[in-house]
């Protein structure tokens, strides 16, 4: 029987998120999708903000928005939906300084939570998060293993090098050199773990842009090549098209799972999908699911039947140009990848 793993777009459980948590249960944030989180064997999300009370706001850069959430919610709320692995390569993971970032890895670490993409330096950004989901059955199968490598091309100023903590950032460029360095050492490391199935996250491109650059295009095809089996990318608050390349389906962009943000009353960045992947246990995907989702008073909700029908509608005229097409199952978009 194949294992499903999850995968969301921005999880932001800072601002008005963070201040609206203090007064509700803590998983009160999953609203009516916990029930479906629960049930995967797997669930990955892009955190969006610093697990911590501590810290001095970003300011020797100019930054608009500056996200922090406090650890003795946040952190219950990620184990109660089952987050498995928290991709930290973004945007805001110095929001806070260099203390909060710590704080980030220390209280995800505490709780088991696997991570990837940032770090005291950058050596320990490209360390990929690797997890085993499911457990061992009477057939022989002793779980999926899985290895996840993190990246963005965000905010240069939150980069780590060899002495300063920050992002695994590089380039969305295919001939950049070093971009090729960073992403081999980080691949090469996944391996090492010789998984079962290999993701890339990456925190990639500009606000409510709808499709991606043909340089994205060609990076996702060119992490196909050595080896990804899946791309989930995130940071346009909107979902964008799915491509199957070669077997293996590029998630351009997740959307937002949860956060306080304005909507764009046309872009409608409160809409996505949970991304519902199943996986033989030799690690080959089959099926992606995607489960329209909303977000409503700073919690995430399966979405209203309009919602619903305006999100699978826009998924499929956004995966049109990549030759996508999907089957219907009630509320849900498939996508097969049996050969």
């Amino acid at each position: 029987m194949p294992l499903r793993i999850g995968f969301t777009g921005d999880v932001m459980l800072g601002r008005l998120v963070d201040d609206r948590q203090r007064d509700r249960p803590v998983e009160a944030v999953w609203g009516t999708v916990l029930e479906r989180l629960r049930a995967l064997d797997g669930l990955v999300v892009n955190l969006e903000c610093v697990l911590s009370t501590r810290g001095r706001k970003w300011t020797r850069t100019h930054r608009p928005f500056h996200f922090r959430a406090d650890p003795d919610w946040a952190v219950p709320a990620l184990e109660r939906a089952g987050v498995d692995v928290c991709a930290l390569a973004n945007n805001h993971v110095l929001d806070y300084g260099d203390v909060a970032l710590r704080d980030t890895i220390d209280a995800l670490d505490e709780a088991g939570i696997a991570h990837a993409g940032a770090g005291e330096t950058i050596d320990e950004a490209l360390e990929p998060a690797v997890r085993t989901i499911g457990t061992a059955t009477d057939d022989g199968d002793e779980g999926l293993e899985v290895a996840i490598v993190s990246f963005t091309d965000n905010t240069p100023e939150y980069a780590a090098d060899e002495e300063s903590p920050g992002t695994a950032r590089i380039e969305i460029d295919t001939d950049d050199p070093e971009t090729n360095r960073l992403v081999r050492e980080a691949l090469d490391r996944a391996r090492e773990a010789d998984p079962d199935l290999l993701v890339a996250s990456l925190h990639w491109g500009p606000n409510m842009v709808t499709e991606p650059p043909e340089s994205f295009r060609a990076f996702g095809r060119r992490l196909i090549d050595d080896g990804v089996d899946l791309i989930h990318g995130h940071s346009a608050h909107v979902a964008q098209g799915i491509e199957v390349y070669d077997g293996s389906p590029v998630i351009y962009d997740a959307g937002d799972f949860v956060d306080d943000y304005r909507v764009d009353a046309e872009l409608r960045n409160d809409r996505s999908f949970l991304f519902d992947l199943a996986v033989t246990p030799a690690g080959r995907p089959t099926e992606l699911r995607l489960h329209p989702t909303e977000i409503d008073g700073c919690a995430v909700r399966e979405a209203s039947p309009a919602a619903a029908a305006w999100s699978r509608e826009r998924m499929r005229e956004r995966s049109d140009p990549f030759g996508t097409a999907f089957d219907r199952d009630g509320d849900a978009l498939v996508l097969s990848l049996a050969e």
